[in-house]
């Protein structure tokens, strides 16, 4: 098991691009791709809260258990 992001899920809902979301948050351009793309190797807490907070989400909703296989 690992944990994957939801956040290209829950962004193409919302219809926010990366760009768009980097201005509302404040977070790095290139922080919000890894996580878009699903390559984090490691998830700041402080990252993880700004995007909850701004997409209204709970930490369940943005990353998700997966198995290693998908």
């Amino acid at each position: 098991m690992r944990a994957k992001s939801n956040l290209k899920e829950l962004l193409d809902l919302r219809g926010i691009t990366i760009r768009q979301f980097a201005e509302m948050t404040g977070l790095p351009f290139e922080t919000l791709r890894r996580l878009y793309n699903d390559t984090t190797k490691q998830y700041q807490r402080n990252t993880i809260g700004v995007i909850c907070k701004t997409l209204n989400v709970g930490i369940g909703e943005l990353l998700i258990l997966a198995d290693d296989e998908e």
